[in-house]
């Protein structure tokens, strides 16, 4: 089973998405879009495509950086 990481982020002009399979040193995609809808587009593509299996993290880091802010 292979790790899968998968970023979407935006410099507020340009939203890119970003993929890594195997880990640390694992291969690597970036593709970049006009619009946040077309990147999540292909966010759910990625994780709907067989690499493993995928845990979605978002609430979990959610929950971090919440935990960071109070204490």
């Amino acid at each position: 089973m292979a790790r899968r990481d998968i970023w979407l982020v935006s410099d507020g002009r340009l939203w890119r998405v970003r993929g890594r399979l195997g880990g640390d040193g694992g291969q690597e995609v970036s593709y970049d879009f006009p619009d946040e809808s077309s990147a999540r587009s292909m966010v759910d593509r990625m994780m709907k495509t067989p690499a493993g299996t995928w845990r979605d993290l978002t609430e979990a880091i959610r929950q971090e950086s919440n935990r960071r802010r109070t204490h």
